[in-house]
Formats: structure tokens, C-alpha cells, sequence
């Protein structure tokens, strides 16, 4: 049985839009292949909590290769759309120090149902412990009502080095 939504998804507006893909480049380094979050839609920094989702498309990378005849969205993916989401929480909130939020590990990851593409998946992130060194957010993934996945981000803060 899935746990208790963070959110109540239809009390969410989808058209209103916080931040786009061109906002969400200005805060987190992933290009190409790599950006998967499309839109944050929800942020409210007293609940520590950001919602945002990932428009899933038949030309994505992995379309042709994973389950080809059945295009199936890897786990690892939907993982690394949550760690972007809760990555921009983090840094658009100045919450910990860095350039941006490396991932520090997954615990307790669920994945409940399928994700295909032509899909929208709706991530929620919640803070559950945050310090200067790590910082654990509860996140759930989301087609319609359906919770598709959950589980534990850890994030570190990191900071690219300069050249001297």
C-alpha cells in the first residue's frame, strides 16, 4: 500500500507555472540528455516542499531501448527527476551552501507502477531532515492520481572548483 500523498494533486493548478525549463537551467547544471524536470509548479519553503514534473516524450532517449515494443521509463530516471526537483528547492531557497545538490544516496525506493511516454509524471519533494552537510527529502512520483513511485534522496551540497 503506498504511503499518504505529501499533497493533495487536485488542489494543484498545472498551468501555473514557477519556474520553466529555461529558470529551472538557471539554477541546476544537467543539459541534454540529462534535464529531466520540465516545470516547478508548487513551492512552499515553510512546508520545505516543491512540486514540479517531467513531460515524458516518445523521442527520449531511452524510448527505443528500454523494452523495445513496451517503452518503459527506467527507475533510475524518475529517481533523477526527483533529485532535480528537490536539487532546486535547495538551491533556489539557499537552503545549504554548494553550486548544487549532488546525490548522496536512495533509500527506500518504491516503484509501483509503470511510467510510459506521452505521459505527464508529477513529482512531489518534502524535506524530512536538512543540515548543512546532507539533506534527506521524501519524494513521490505521480501519473494522475496513481502514485508510480517513492522513496528517500539524500543530496550533499557540492562546489565546482575554480581554477586558479
Amino acid at each position: 500500500m503506498p504511503p499518504r500523498a505529501h499533497f493533495d494533486l487536485a488542489t494543484l493548478d498545472p498551468a501555473r507555472i514557477l519556474a520553466d525549463k529555461e529558470a529551472i537551467r538557471r539554477v541546476l547544471p544537467q543539459r541534454f540528455e540529462m534535464e529531466q524536470l520540465d516545470a516547478i509548479v508548487h513551492l512552499d519553503p515553510a512546508e520545505n516542499l516543491v512540486i514540479g514534473y517531467k513531460d515524458v516524450r516518445h523521442d527520449e532517449f531511452w524510448v527505443r531501448g528500454h523494452m523495445p515494443g513496451y517503452p518503459l521509463m527506467p527507475g533510475v530516471l524518475m529517481c533523477e527527476a526527483a533529485a532535480q526537483l528537490v536539487s532546486y528547492f535547495i538551491i533556489s531557497q539557499h537552503v545549504m551552501a554548494g553550486d548544487f545538490l549532488g546525490f548522496g544516496g536512495l533509500e527506500n525506493v518504491r516503484f509501483r507502477s509503470p511510467v510510459h511516454p506521452g505521459t505527464r509524471l508529477v513529482l512531489v519533494g518534502k524535506a524530512v531532515r536538512v543540515n548543512r552537510r546532507q539533506t534527506t527529502f521524501n519524494v513521490q512520483g505521480f501519473i494522475g492520481e496513481t502514485m508510480v513511485f517513492e522513496g528517500d534522496i539524500i543530496g550533499v551540497p557540492l562546489q565546482r572548483k575554480t581554477e586558479a
